[in-house]
């Protein structure tokens, strides 16, 4: 930035740059704005950066000041840390449900420890959007040209894709061949309470399902405009019950609050079969078992019963 600035002036005058990276979750920019852990400043000046850091005293927040790469790498390594407790909890979800445990009770002792916290241990459908692929990706990138081989970082996004591919696998168990079969996915966003599409799970399987010859319908509350110009042949619906109306299977790909609300008696019985495959473990399985529902969810082994419930012998 000061390159361009400096190369572009008409004529000089004096500058600074002050680096002052973001960690906003979409959604909630605005509460994590205004509540934030810190703040970062990066800067060449000193003097710059503190004039900067009176904007932020508000905020009542620790304000870090230091040079101008040091404070993009906190940011990259922040992203790439938080996508690795995610890519972590995945792999463990994959042993849970091999060794029958559930993850969601592993995840919560897990985090009563304070040296690992609760944070981003949900096991789900991977990681998506606009930042974890992208600065995973870059600092993986930046790491390779200057010689390095990034083993931590690669195995993140080897996990993170895995991670879908283990949606579809669930189905293929559930229905055998996809060929010609109906799959809805609830959600289409890469998480709720966002219309955003980039690097979404839920679109990495419905494209894995339509290669695979199936039939795929959707429904977002927020962001079917989005999927209609970027995944024309996916069949869009107005709401969840049209989506399930005569569908082989469901697949739950974005934890939207609408999702908890449903009156799951009427969604199984409009559905040609009562499979689902819920990536964000919204339902309560004995719950959805109880309606009738082949239900399959992400790292539940249920204590040495079999995923639908019934004894592994």
């Amino acid at each position: 930035v000061a390159d361009i600035v400096r190369s572009t002036q008409p004529r000089p005058i004096e500058f600074s740059v002050v680096s002052c990276p973001e960690f906003l979750r979409e959604g909630a920019a605005i509460h994590d704005f205004m509540f934030t852990d810190r703040t970062v400043l990066g800067s060449t000046d000193r003097h710059a950066a503190e004039e900067v850091a009176q904007l932020y005293l508000p905020l009542r927040a620790p304000i870090m000041m230091t040079d101008l790469r040091t404070a993009e790498m906190i940011k990259y390594a922040s992203n790439a840390f938080l996508a690795t407790r995610i890519s972590f909890i995945n792999e463990m979800s994959i042993i849970c449900e091999k060794l029958g445990a559930d993850v969601i009770e592993v995840a919560q002792g897990m985090g009563f420890d304070k040296r690992i916290g609760h944070h981003f241990l949900q096991a789900g459908v991977g990681y998506g959007g606009s930042c974890f692929p992208k600065d995973v990706k870059a600092l993986a990138h930046m790491a390779q040209t200057h010689g390095m081989h990034p083993q931590l970082l690669t195995a993140v996004m080897e996990i993170n894709e895995f991670q879908r591919r283990t949606m579809t696998l669930k189905l293929h168990d559930l229905l055998g061949d996809v060929q010609g079969k109906r799959v809805g996915m609830l959600g289409l966003a890469f998480k709720e309470n966002t219309d955003d599409i980039r690097e979404s799970p839920a679109l990495s399987i419905a494209r894995q399902l339509m290669e695979q010859g199936a039939e795929v319908r959707g429904y977002d509350p927020v962001a079917m405009d989005n999927v209609a110009r970027e995944v024309p042949g996916l069949t869009l619906c107005g709401n969840a019950y049209e989506l399930a109306q005569d569908v082989d299977a469901l697949v739950v790909a974005t934890p939207w609050n609408e999702f908890k609300q449903l009156d799951m008696r009427r969604i199984k019985e409009s559905m040609r079969q009562p499979n689902m495959v819920d990536g964000r473990n919204m339902y309560d399985p004995e719950l959805m078992w109880s309606f009738g529902f082949n239900y399959r969810g992400v790292g539940r082994g249920f204590g040495g019963k079999g995923i639908d419930g019934t004894n592994d012998e």
